[in-house]
């Protein structure tokens, strides 16, 4: 990056976050932050989640992972398959799927969404072009059964890049405000350089009802100031 380039290569609001509620109210701006996962629930001393990481192909979704994981990034090859990661931190044990992203490995996605406790979807913000495939392809998956209620986090990537849109935009254009059976939050990020990737836990809504726990909405604690990772294994 060149030396007269701003210290943050964000748009004054990349790191816009709106979570989305079940009553339709209005959405809240909330500062720059990883949507959170749990923080307090019963049971055993370990709480384990499984993160399915979801976006086409060069959004930059391994990328993610490696950064969140403190994997270094200047090395990234398309994953054909699958990659799993686990992320061990503050009592939380992280399984993170890094699924795929081409077209002809899309049709399988829906294999691996049993039991998510997470959707991360990864966009290439400046890839405007594909703006409407990715679009269609969010919303084939957030219609799936196995993520009814499921939280959705979206990473507007690739921020560093002067034909990046804002996430402001992205999330109009995704029609994020419409999404009334969810959790969600956008969050603009640079993989590659790691800005907006990992700076703060914030609260939200687990839905964790309909056939797999049988549990009301649970609200989640809020981890201040909680990085990414504090062990591997």
């Amino acid at each position: 990056m060149a030396n007269s380039a701003p210290s943050s290569p964000l748009r004054n609001d990349g790191a816009l976050q709106r979570p989305g509620t079940l009553q339709g109210s209005p959405s809240t701006l909330y500062p720059q932050g990883l949507l959170s996962v749990i923080q307090r629930l019963k049971g055993s001393p370990e709480q384990e989640l499984r993160i399915v990481l979801l976006g086409l192909d060069n959004a930059g979704k391994t990328t993610l992972l490696k950064r969140l994981a403190s994997e270094e990034v200047s090395t990234i090859t398309p994953t054909q398959g699958f990659n799993i990661k686990s992320v061990h931190s503050h009592g939380f044990k992280l399984n993170v799927w890094d699924i795929g992203g081409q077209r002809s490995i899309r049709p399988y996605w829906k294999k691996y969404l049993g039991s998510t406790d997470l959707l991360i979807y990864v966009i290439d913000s400046a890839d405007q072009k594909r703006f409407e495939e990715t679009g269609q392809e969010l919303a084939e998956l957030t219609e799936d059964e196995s993520l009814t209620g499921v939280p959705l986090l979206v990473f507007a990537n690739k921020q560093d890049l002067v034909t990046a849109a804002p996430a402001a935009e992205i999330a109009e254009g995704l029609s994020l405000h419409t999404y009334r059976d969810r959790e969600w939050q956008i969050q603009a990020c640079s993989a590659l350089s790691g800005e907006g990737v990992q700076v703060e836990m914030r609260a939200c809504r687990l839905c964790r009802g309909g056939k797999r726990t049988q549990e009301p909405a649970m609200l989640l604690g809020l981890c201040s100031h909680l990085s990414l990772p504090s062990r591997m294994g």
